[in-house]
């Protein structure tokens, strides 16, 4: 499915809370330390005025579909590479996966991280996140690391 990708706008903050709350709703079975709502992931108006990040939105027909960002971010002092982009707040309406659409917005998000002159890109995804996982092994992302967890004390759980 084509769609078109713009820079979001101020205006799209009704729109990208719903996604934030239904992204929060897809991850919640993956993270048990997630706190219960009312609970936010995002300043989306920061995200839209930060110079240093491109937060893009896929709309057909004007009704936004899609969205996700790219970052400038500082890695740790030993690795090769000075800054890397980070693509967070990956979110498409449930109707709307399967078709490409968050395809699409990698690539857009690619082109800016390259034009930034940033040759590393990341991001984040539970491990049981299956469909997310194959999306971005689509995409041409690989398994890099692994962090884990665990909870200690009085009524600790995994």
């Amino acid at each position: 499915m084509k769609v078109h990708i713009r820079e979001a706008r101020l205006s799209d903050i009704p729109t990208l809370e719903s996604f934030e709350q239904g992204l929060i709703r897809d991850e919640r079975p993956f993270d048990p330390t997630i706190r219960p709502d009312p609970v936010h992931y995002y300043d989306l108006k920061g995200l839209i005025e930060d110079p240093g990040t491109f937060l893009v939105v896929a709309e057909q027909e004007g009704e936004v579909l899609s969205c996700g960002y790219a970052t400038r971010k500082t890695p740790r002092h030993y690795l090769d590479h000075q800054f890397y982009a980070y693509f967070g707040f990956m979110y498409t309406r449930p109707d709307y996966r399967g078709l490409g659409i968050n395809g699409q917005i990698i690539e857009v998000l690619k082109d800016w991280a390259r034009v930034q002159g940033l040759s590393e890109i990341r991001l984040t995804v539970y491990t049981g996140n299956q469909p997310a996982l194959r999306a971005y092994q689509k995409a041409g992302f690989g398994s890099h690391l692994i962090e884990m967890r665990m909870r200690i004390g009085p009524g600790a759980e995994s």
